[in-house]
């Protein structure tokens, strides 16, 4: 049952991110990523830790993805494009995305195949927990943690004056 699971969230994590990339318009584009977040949320809970699943539900599925949505609803899908599409784009997107993909397939595969006897990672009786969490985010990573925070809510300000100059513009 376990890997039954492990599988269903792993092909919604794809999923999902594939979605983000591929979904032409924005809104579906939130949408997919918030199922990807789910999805690592279940994949978390397969790691026993819960608290880190409940945290990347309640923080990013919800609190991260409801400002996204808004965001995207303010400033509006815009049926015209962000810039022109360069020559030969269509044919060498699909190129480098391939051989990008070759890529990791490589990385993750060599990394892999070294583990392959092996039981994996011997997890602590701590891990995951709340103690765990905020000795890593309060201590060892605060200038990481707050700069990403500060980071979400300049795009979020930049987003918003992005749209009321749009309308400002005339093209509401």
């Amino acid at each position: 049952m376990e890997a039954v699971l492990f599988f269903v969230a792993a092909i919604g994590a794809l999923g999902g991110a594939i979605g983000v990339v591929a979904m032409r318009n924005p809104f579906y584009s939130v949408l997919a990523l918030i199922v990807h977040l789910f999805s690592l949320a279940v994949l978390f809970l397969l790691l026993s830790s819960a608290f880190i699943a409940a945290a990347q539900v309640v923080v990013y599925a919800g609190a991260v993805m409801v400002l996204y949505v808004f965001v995207v609803a303010y400033v509006g899908s815009g049926d015209e494009s962000a810039w022109e599409p360069l020559p030969g784009q269509r044919l060498l997107a699909p190129l480098l995305g391939a051989a990008l993909f070759v890529e990791l397939a490589i990385a993750v595969l060599a990394s892999s195949l070294l583990a392959l006897g092996s039981d994996g990672p011997e997890v602590g009786a701590g891990f995951g927990d709340p103690a765990a969490i905020g000795y890593l985010l309060l201590e060892k990573f605060l200038v990481p943690f707050e700069a990403s925070s500060i980071l979400l809510l300049l795009a979020a300000v930049g987003a918003i004056v992005l749209a009321s100059r749009r309308r400002e513009g005339g093209r509401a």
